[in-house]
């Protein structure tokens, strides 16, 4: 049976981004054929947590997706990086997803236990991270969908193609779990 996943990426935030990275990952899955899951794409998410947050949300309950998988662009990361947790202040959310099975047998995909303070998954002040609001949106809705939350570095000409396999193993270990 075919899962359906959400996939979700950022817009640029930067007046001299020509792209972010996260959203070329995605455009670069969607112009495959291999994949046999029922994915639906939310690109270029505004960097704004409460409008990002609420177009994940309302997505989530127009597709109920067995899956949820958020792509930020982590420019000063070199691999793909799966987040294990968000937080917001004190609070700390964590993936219910079994991350080490989920990485296991990939030597380029990391397990990041450092958010970093950004819009995707942490910010220090009273406004939520998405990955924080998704993951607390899921709890608090006692939905079964999983969620986890991919750094994704600069792509270019020498790591594309590594890094959009590696993130197409993410899709379909993540399917089978």
């Amino acid at each position: 049976m075919n899962k359906r996943i959400l996939l979700t990426s950022f817009d640029v935030w930067l007046s001299d981004q020509l792209s972010n990275s996260s959203d070329d990952l995605l455009l670069e899955v969607t112009k495959l054929d291999l994949i046999p899951h029922d994915l639906t794409f939310l690109r270029q998410l505004p960097v704004d947590i409460q409008l990002a947050s609420s177009q994940v949300i309302e997505k989530i309950n127009a597709i109920q997706p067995d899956y949820i998988i958020c792509c930020g662009m982590a420019a000063s990361r070199t691999q793909l990086s799966v987040e294990a947790g968000a937080s917001l202040g004190e609070s700390i959310l964590q993936t219910e997803v079994d991350l080490e099975k989920l990485v296991a047998g990939a030597v380029t995909i990391e397990i990041s236990h450092d958010c970093g303070k950004f819009v995707c998954v942490r910010v220090a002040s009273r406004r939520e991270s998405l990955y924080y609001s998704v993951l607390d949106y899921l709890c608090q809705s006692q939905l079964t969908a999983r969620c986890i939350f991919v750094h994704v570095p600069v792509l270019n000409q020498e790591n594309l193609m590594e890094i959009l396999a590696n993130f197409v193993l993410i899709i379909n270990k993540l399917a089978l779990l």
